[in-house]
């Protein structure tokens, strides 16, 4: 975790250095570790450096190639580094001295623009090319690594990891953006490039953008292949590769020259998660692991079903474990809420911040630089009732109603009702349009379903003026942002994609990352791997939901 900004002066007016350390002034908790600014006429670009893997320990941003054409900054961490090195035939100095960012310009070298495909990691980036009078930036698959800008045609386009730093430049607008009040007060959560000030953006995960005289010109840089299906020959052989790409995404994530941390919930996700980092780093000889988790004793005291420390404490008892509990029910949720403010640049709709919060400072007051996250492996794995669908879908009738009767057995809850198991997610999600809506005119109701339908549940009521609605035409923008004309032929596949990407968690990710920012703290989330994403999105039905149990095959990859 660190701090990047830029200015590409598109009239030709020359960036003063002042500029550059004003921007890196607001920045300063995010790079206590170094300082550096880069100038080339109308371009500059700036640093701060937090320290977290052994080989950034090396690393002076920005870094300028040796001609002296291409300059980089970067927040980036970088896992395919072996890959990397032996394809870019890197040998001038020993590895753990070769930056991840030198790995990024080296890669654009070879591949230009198409070098962000070539990348597994989280990164924000951007690489002034001379030789094109260009400015080339890019954000990770899931937009862990934050990345917004200000564009005003002809005359400027500056960028930042904070909106704080862009506001430190005279010329950027502070007018609020009345549509993300709007979406602030439904909620909504799935634009992915406004912000509350109008005309600052962001770059929205996935995606690339290159900037030069001539305009902006934005790409996605990478999804999921989604008509892939992975065949094996057992559940033992997909238990295993699970296993396999989960340990990975764990082991990559460990990377760091200071003690790495762990949030515990007691949950399946962190639990998995804590449960193999500790048993890697004990395995190198670098544990134990920390692990750092919120308990209300007092509430549990009133309510013992809540109390997670048992769970907790299961996984603490395996050994290998240094662990650190926040009593949060002695904890304000209002505890430093101008100081939380400040940081995020945001509203917060989750009133537990103030939790993850105490979780950061007890992390940062151990020595931690490095935190593992279990977010969100409820999406990236699935529970599964998609595969309901599947088995109706395929035929396979006599499978759905085995499973739904296991499910309504094994995990007995009101939406594990046999038979709405059955109909709603098994038979109902493959009638076709056509059926459907033909039985809603046999119902005497719209052949069209409300507007509203296309809207997540929690956003459909309407706490907004509606004169205020009105002239800031929400109505509309609201169907541009949620109408898809394909959503009637969408997979499975494309409705889990939609499901990891959403701007749910875009939102939540960014919380995090400022939040663990204010702690100087890089939080890093093994469930949000590239590869992980990709092989959960190609399993076939009857993985994720077997035997009755949901998340089947993270249960069954963790189990011994």
């Amino acid at each position: 975790m660190s701090a990047v900004v830029g200015i590409f002066y598109l009239d030709g007016r020359p960036v003063a250095e002042a500029e550059l350390g004003e921007m890196l002034e607001s920045l300063a908790h995010r790079g206590p570790d170094g300082y550096g600014v880069w100038r080339d006429g109308a371009t500059g670009l700036g640093h701060r450096m937090l320290w977290t893997t052994p080989e950034s320990l090396h690393e002076r941003l920005p870094l300028a190639d040796s001609t002296g054409k291409l300059a980089i900054t970067a927040d980036a961490r970088i896992d395919n580094r072996d890959e990397l090195i032996d394809l870019l035939e890197i040998a001038d100095r020993p590895v753990e001295q070769i930056g991840d960012s030198r790995l990024i310009l080296a890669a654009y070298e070879k591949w230009g623009e198409r070098c962000v495909e070539r990348l597994l990691g989280d990164f924000a980036f951007a690489i002034w090319d001379d030789r094109k009078q260009s400015l080339f930036c890019a954000r990770d698959p899931l937009g862990v690594k934050h990345f917004y800008y200000y564009y005003s045609p002809g005359r400027a386009f500056v960028f930042a990891s904070e909106i704080k730093a862009l506001l430190r430049l005279p010329f950027v607008p502070r007018r609020l953006n009345e549509l993300s009040v709007a979406y602030h007060l439904l909620p909504v959560y799935d634009d992915k490039e406004n912000t509350f000030y109008q005309e600052i953006l962001r770059l929205p995960a996935s995606h690339s953008m290159s900037v030069g005289r001539n305009g902006i010109r934005l790409e996605r840089s990478w999804s999921p292949d989604l008509s892939k299906e992975l065949r094996l020959r057992s559940n033992e052989e997909y238990r295993d590769a699970f296993r396999e790409v989960f340990t990975e995404a764990v082991r990559c994530r460990l990377r760091s020259a200071f003690p790495v941390g762990s949030m515990l919930s007691g949950g399946l996700d962190s639990s998995s998660i804590t449960c193999v980092a500790g048993r890697l780093l004990a395995d190198d000889g670098r544990g134990p692991l920390h692990t750092f988790s919120a308990i209300w004793p007092s509430i549990a005291a009133m309510s013992p079903k809540i109390d997670e420390r048992p769970f907790m404490e299961s996984v603490v008892a395996m050994g290998g474990f240094d662990a650190h509990y926040i009593h949060a029910d002695d904890i304000s949720p209002l505890a430093e809420w101008s100081r939380i403010y400040w940081h995020e640049d945001n509203t917060l709709s989750a009133p537990n911040m103030y939790m993850d919060w105490a979780i950061f400072k007890s992390a940062h007051e151990h020595g931690a630089r490095v935190l593992l996250g279990g977010t969100d492996g409820d999406t990236v794995v699935s529970y599964g009732y998609e595969d309901l669908a599947a088995f109706a879908r395929r035929g396979r009738w006599l499978k759905l109603l085995r499973e739904s009767a296991a499910l309504s057995k094994n995990m007995p809850k009101r939406v594990h009702n046999f038979k709405q198991l059955v109909w709603k997610m098994g038979f109902k999600p493959i009638i076709p349009g056509y059926v459907k809506r033909g039985l809603r005119v046999l119902q005497g109701k719209s052949r069209v379903p409300d507007k509203d339908s296309a809207l997540p549940a929690y956003s459909r009521r309407r706490p907004i003026n509606a004169e205020f609605a009105r002239r800031i035409r929400l109505e509309e923008r609201l169907t541009d942002l949620y109408h898809n004309p394909k959503s009637s032929k969408m997979t499975p596949r494309d409705a889990h994609w939609n499901d990891i990407s959403s701007g749910d968690w875009a939102y939540i990710l960014e919380s995090f990352e400022k939040a663990g920012a204010a702690h100087r703290l890089e939080i890093r989330h093994p469930f949000f791997d590239r590869r992980l994403i990709e092989f959960c999105i190609s399993l076939p039905p009857g993985q994720r939901l077997q035997n009755g149990y949901t998340r089947s095959i993270l249960r069954r990859a963790m189990e011994g």
